[in-house]
């Protein structure tokens, strides 16, 4: 059984855009995003896909299971989605040590930038670059599959929750 622990955090600014090392425009969409559990399904470049089973809920550690499919079939899936496609570009950006995965959005959550962190237990330590902000990972209006039902465009009001 495999876990994710990751925390997320409001991007402030655009400094961390000179330490991107890479970079991936993923489209995802949820087959289901209430209850216990999530369904996933992911695209990344338009050629590599992958189906994906989350607990839900705004917590530092979660269930997730993944699995390789074919992305003919991840775009039939798509279309049977709940909510909106989640569309981004996922940079990778290395700070002191670790990996963080600054995630730009566009589409219907256009203006939203979070940093996410994967972490190897819950209590690993970490500093924090300068362009991270408010820590989010509480808060479940954050998560994919609730920006796939509730975009960021129908918050009321963002416009100064995060300047990217």
């Amino acid at each position: 059984m495999s876990f994710e622990i990751e925390r997320k955090f409001l991007v402030v600014g655009q400094d961390w855009q000179r330490l991107v090392v890479a970079h991936t425009r993923i489209r995802q969409a949820y087959l289901a995003a209430e209850g216990a559990l999530s369904i996933r399904v992911r695209i990344k470049e338009d050629h590599t896909a992958t189906l994906t089973i989350k607990s839900r809920g705004a917590e530092l550690r979660r269930l997730e299971l993944e699995y390789p499919i074919p992305a003919t079939d991840a775009e039939a899936l798509m279309a049977r989605r709940q909510g909106a496609v989640i569309e981004k570009i996922r940079h990778d950006v290395p700070w002191q040590g670790l990996m963080w995965e600054v995630d730009v959005f566009s589409g219907d959550n256009k203006g939203l930038v979070l940093a996410e962190i994967e972490l190897d237990h819950e209590r690993q330590p970490f500093d924090l670059p300068p362009w991270v902000g408010t820590e989010v990972t509480s808060l479940r209006k954050y998560y994919n599959g609730d920006l796939a039902l509730r975009p960021f465009r129908d918050w009321a009001p963002h416009a100064t929750e995060n300047v990217a």
